[in-house]
């Protein structure tokens, strides 16, 4: 498994249905480069069992990331169509409704397969990624295939990275908005875990 983190996110212009149902041929991550931060997010295959749990999951905190300058975009091998028709499936089918947020149709699996998220059956791990605004992957984390992820695990990353490009103070383990953050140098350390470490 590849460790994309410090490296530049691998871009390529794909196909993607958009928010209101549109396709968007030549859409890449590189349309939101020094306007956005991206969450790109894999998931193994439309109308299956974890993935729509996931989907929703992202939606129903896409305001929460959008607040936070942030693009959400899925990403699977599906063609357009599948995607779309997976739109148009109420939720109360198994489908996923018209989620607010761009899904990538990697037939050609070149996104998959850069992120190193492909397993050789031809589907995608759970592979979320985030990418600052210079279009560098500053976290990324890979569940397999049974295992959902936690949204509300990479809006604490979003925050995290926010709060460090903001202050230049660095975030200890479990840092929430709102927390203390520490000065990377051996005073802030020493200060922080004298007030902090009975928390931790």
């Amino acid at each position: 498994m590849s460790v994309l983190v410090g490296k530049s996110a691998p871009d390529f212009a794909v196909t993607a249905v958009m928010p209101d149902g549109s396709f968007k041929d030549n859409f890449m991550l590189a349309d939101y480069k020094h306007t956005k931060y991206v969450v790109l997010f894999f998931y193994p295959l439309d109308f299956t069992f974890v993935c729509p749990s996931e989907i929703i999951a992202f939606d129903h905190r896409v305001a929460e990331f959008n607040k936070r300058g942030v693009q959400v975009v899925g990403c699977s091998v599906d063609s357009q169509f599948t995607h779309s028709a997976w739109r148009g499936t109420p939720v109360n089918k198994g489908g996923i409704g018209p989620v607010g947020y761009p899904l990538i149709a990697d037939l050609t699996k070149d996104f998959a397969r850069a992120y190193d998220v492909l397993l050789s059956g031809g589907v995608a791990l759970r592979g979320s990624f985030l990418i600052d605004k210079h279009g560098v992957v500053q976290h990324q984390v890979i569940n397999n295939l049974p295992l959902g992820r936690n949204v509300d695990e990479m809006l604490r990353m979003v925050d995290a990275l926010q709060f460090h490009e903001a202050h230049g103070e660095v975030c200890p383990a479990g840092w929430t908005k709102g927390a203390k953050g520490m000065q990377p140098n051996a005073e802030g350390v020493a200060s922080y875990l004298t007030s902090e470490a009975a928390k931790l």
